[in-house]
């Protein structure tokens, strides 16, 4: 069976779970559960042949990371994916700030596609995939 990958664009921003995993401490499982889902339209779940909870592989030109795929709830968005922001996010958006000051967490060109082999990092696995420490 070949592996099928799906073109979208991918959105980070805010949620409320981030938000009360964040307060209640980065180190927390409260913390890791909230950001280390991505947000899919279910008629792309389906397409990639996929249920909520399964693993996904999100690639942009700045990196890749694997995610838990929860359906979407609040309506339809097909081609587009949502993950909160967290140090998982942040490992596939650009660094660049174009002068502003600020990177842009909108808009980014990805692909996703089911990755059943493969585990969500921790964050210490994640800082040290990406930093080397």
């Amino acid at each position: 069976m070949m592996k099928q990958k799906l073109k979208v664009t991918l959105l980070t921003g805010r949620t409320i779970e981030q938000g009360v995993g964040k307060e209640a401490g980065k180190a927390t499982e409260k913390y890791f559960d909230s950001t280390t889902m991505c947000y899919l339209d279910s008629g792309d779940m389906k397409k990639l042949g996929i249920k909520s909870n399964s693993t996904i592989l999100v690639t942009t030109p700045n990196g890749a990371v694997v995610l838990r795929a929860i359906k979407y709830p609040r309506g339809a968005m097909p081609g587009m994916i949502y993950i909160p922001y967290g140090p998982w996010a942040n490992s596939v958006v650009s660094n660049e700030t174009t002068s502003i000051g600020m990177p842009s967490f909108k808009g980014t060109p990805a692909e996703v596609e089911p990755a059943p082999d493969k585990s969500v990092l921790t964050l210490k696995e994640l800082v040290k995939n990406q930093f080397g420490k």
